[in-house]
Formats: C-alpha cells, sequence, structure tokens
C-alpha cells in the first residue's frame, strides 16, 4: 500500500508550513507594536487604523464636551439659541466661551476632528479664556502626529515588503538528477523576471528530514546545509539571466545513497532553497524559497537551453523555463557510481 505524503515544511509559493500553538507569552507581541502591526493581515490593519482614529477622535471630543461644560459654554449656548439677540459672536454679551459655536457632543466631536486632522472650517476656534483648552489642544495635536506616523508607517512598509519581490523570482517546478562532468548533480533552474536586478544574491539548499541519533532522539525536522555550486563560483550569482543551479553529490551529500530505484520512497525527504538579495531599486533585502519533494524530482533529466542571441542581444524563452529532455544517465547512487569509477581506475593503473 502506498505510503501517505508527508506535509511540506515549505511550500512551493515560498510560504512556510507551520502553525504555532500554545504560546504563553503574548505580551511578547505587544513589546513590539510595529512589527505586529505589519503582520497582520490587510483586513486586520485596515480596522486598526480605522478605529485608531475614530477612538482618538471620540476621546478628545469627549474632553472638548467637558471643558465646554465646566465652563459654562452649553449654558450660555442654548441661552443664544432661546435669544439671538442677547449677543454676538456666538456668545452674550461680556461672555468669552473656551471654545466658540459649540453646543454639543456632536459640536464638539466635530471640533476634535478639525483639530486632529488640521481641517480648519472657521466657525469653531479656542479661544484664550481657558489655558486647559490651550493644553488639551497641544496634546491632541501630538497624539494625531503620532498616530498618523504609526499608521501611515504601517501601511507604507506592509505595501513594499520584501516578499512583493520575491513574486517575480521563479524556480523550476522539478528539479532533475543528471551527470555533469562525470559526476551526479542535482540541478535546478531559477531566474528573475524582472529587469531590475538582485544585487548581492546568494543562494543556499538544505535537506529537510526525520532522523534519529545515535541515543535514539528524533529529530523531526533536522535541517542540514547542502554545498550549492553555480557557474561563477560560490554561493554568490549574477541573475540577469535564468541559471541553472547544481548540486555536486557526493560522500558529503545526504543524497549519497539515493538511487532512482529509492528516491521515490523517501516520502521524509524535502530539499528547499533559499534565494536572498537587494533589491536594486528600494535595497530592501529580499529572500524567495521553494521546496521539492522526492516525487519532483526528475531522475535522468536535463534543462533544456532558453537563452539564445538574437540581433545583438540575448533573448530568454520563458516558456521552455522547466522543460526537461531525457539523458544517459546511471541508475544508481553516487556512491556505486563511485565505487565503480574507482575500480576501474585501479584495474587501468594496475600492472599487466
Amino acid at each position: 500500500r502506498a505510503r501517505e505524503r508527508r506535509a511540506r515544511f515549505v511550500g512551493k509559493n515560498g510560504a512556510c508550513n507551520v502553525a504555532h500553538k500554545n504560546i504563553r507569552e503574548q505580551g511578547r507581541f505587544l513589546q513590539d507594536v510595529f512589527t505586529t502591526l505589519v503582520d497582520l493581515k490587510w483586513p486586520h490593519t485596515l480596522l486598526i487604523f480605522t478605529m485608531s482614529f475614530l477612538c482618538s477622535w471620540l476621546l478628545f471630543g469627549m474632553v472638548w464636551w467637558l471643558i465646554a461644560f465646566a465652563h459654562g459654554d452649553l449654558d450660555h449656548s442654548t441661552r443664544l439659541q432661546r435669544d439671538p439677540g442677547e449677543g454676538t459672536a456666538g456668545a452674550p454679551a461680556g461672555f468669552v466661551p473656551c471654545v466658540t459655536s459649540i453646543h454639543s457632543f456632536t459640536s464638539a466631536f466635530l471640533f476634535s476632528i478639525e483639530v486632529q486632522v488640521t481641517i480648519g472650517f472657521g466657525g469653531r476656534m479656542v479661544t484664550e479664556e481657558c489655558p486647559a483648552a490651550i493644553l488639551v489642544l497641544i496634546v491632541q495635536n501630538i497624539v494625531g502626529l503620532v498616530i498618523n506616523a504609526i499608521m501611515l508607517g504601517c501601511i507604507f512598509m506592509k505595501t513594499s515588503q520584501a516578499h512583493r519581490r520575491a513574486e517575480t523570482l521563479i524556480f523550476s517546478k522539478h528539479a532533475v538528477i543528471a551527470l555533469r562532468e562525470g559526476k551526479l548533480c542535482f540541478m535546478l533552474r531559477v531566474g528573475d523576471l524582472r529587469k531590475s536586478m538582485i544585487i548581492s544574491a546568494t543562494i543556499r539548499m538544505q535537506v529537510v528530514k526525520k532522523t534519529a541519533s545515535l541515543e535514539g532522539e528524533v529529530v523531526p525536522l533536522n535541517q542540514i546545509d547542502i554545498q550549492m555550486e553555480n557557474p561563477v563560483g560560490g554561493n554568490s550569482i549574477f541573475l540577469v539571466s535564468p541559471l541553472i543551479i547544481y548540486h555536486v553529490i557526493d560522500k558529503n551529500s545526504p543524497l549519497y545513497d539515493i538511487s532512482p530505484m529509492n528516491l521515490h520512497h523517501h516520502e521524509d525527504l524535502e530539499i528547499i532553497v533559499i534565494l536572498e538579495g537587494v533589491v536594486e531599486t528600494t535595497g530592501i533585502t529580499t529572500q524567495a524559497r521553494t521546496s521539492y519533494l522526492a516525487d519532483e524530482i526528475l531522475w535522468g533529466q536535463r534543462f533544456v537551453p532558453i537563452v539564445a542571441e538574437e540581433d545583438g542581444r540575448y533573448s530568454v524563452d520563458y516558456s521552455k523555463f522547466g522543460n526537461t529532455v531525457k539523458v544517459p544517465t546511471p541508475s544508481c547512487t553516487a556512491r556505486q557510481l563511485e565505487e565503480d569509477k574507482s575500480i576501474m581506475d585501479t584495474m587501468t593503473l594496475s600492472p599487466k
């Protein structure tokens, strides 16, 4: 009976398939409020954005109403409505209100909005009669500036997050194993769809699988770094056109004992590829990820060429980005291939 395929650790789109449960120290998220707001989903962010302004307007609207009530502005405004000829400029003769034209909580709420967003319709304004009103005016302006800075900064960071740029960094759907320079190699293709480059791009690869130590300790997700090779040497790549990145399967490789016969029996095998670099236009570091399970690795295949010279410039045909062709490849492990070569070399060098 076929064994059940295990869950991915990293999805093909780069999303990590990890759920965090039973976190008891929830207060740690509030110690970094800005990052928490940036990490929230857009509906939650917009809800918090709206409620932060509404709550501040309502709070200071209540403060302005209390100031007007304590100073008697509401009583004199009521008298003025009953006897409009009693005074001018919105108040009885000889009376100066803290804030002009405040008759109720609604007008106090409107004045709170005018103060915080600096609309300034001109019907309501603070007078020099109440020092407390001047102090509240200063405090509300400062609070409004802080809310604007935090919320606008949060929205800017969400719209310019690095993973947006990673959407145009693509990996081949399948990886392949074939001979290169006489050695079995694990190969994949990576490309960048944008003309703006990724500066100082580096690529690394890990094998994630379930392992057990000599003492019996089981590690469900053991991450093993393996060396990647690329046409320019080292981990840094010049990603101006699609590149084939490969890993030589040698005695230090976790794939050393894998053959085409037992490849698809390694349900716990997952190879993660991580590409990092700095976005040329924004200077933000971005990261693109993908993974390959055992049934997404093609043995004895090679990627077809997609770069050709046309009219004095190089052209890339992305319609063939993931296309492969069959090539002669030994149906044995890298260990067996190396041992056979050693035997053949020994027989060749030995005296007759």
